[in-house]
């Protein structure tokens, strides 16, 4: 599926991108990964897959998988998340505090800079701790 979908050719062209831009994406990434993890893994019903799926994909509980897997990620990736979590964003869901909103932000860019940059074997690696650790 991942050969579908038109990504940058580089990993200097993500570069160039907002931080913003690659949460964006990850975001999308992340919840795509949950809801098939979900749908392969169990026979719930669709209303239930949802339920299910927002105890991954809030806030906070991406900002908790973010500190859980903090130590192995590479310098790199800490930085990429550290670029996340700091760029300014005006926006705060309802049921986030903004240091969870910041570090779930971090994280989605993590995410998003994985697969626009075809890290393909490190993005399944993380998104598997992602459901180990949850």
């Amino acid at each position: 599926m991942l050969e579908l979908i038109n990504r940058p050719k580089n990993e200097a062209e993500v570069n160039t991108m907002s931080p913003l831009t690659w949460a964006y994406i990850g975001d999308s990434v992340y919840e795509l990964f949950i809801r098939m993890n979900l749908v392969n893994t169990t026979k719930y019903k669709p209303h239930k897959l949802h339920i299910e799926a927002i105890k991954y994909v809030k806030a906070r509980a991406q900002a908790e998988i973010l500190k859980k897997i903090e130590n192995e990620l590479t310098d790199r990736e800490k930085e990429i998340v550290k670029r996340g979590r700091n760029a300014e964003n005006h926006h705060l869901p309802k049921n986030a505090t903004v240091q969870d909103y910041m570090y779930s932000t971090g994280f989605e860019a993590l995410i998003g800079y994985l697969y626009l940059t075809r890290q393909n074997e490190r993005l399944k690696y993380i998104l598997n701790k992602c459901v180990e650790e949850k």
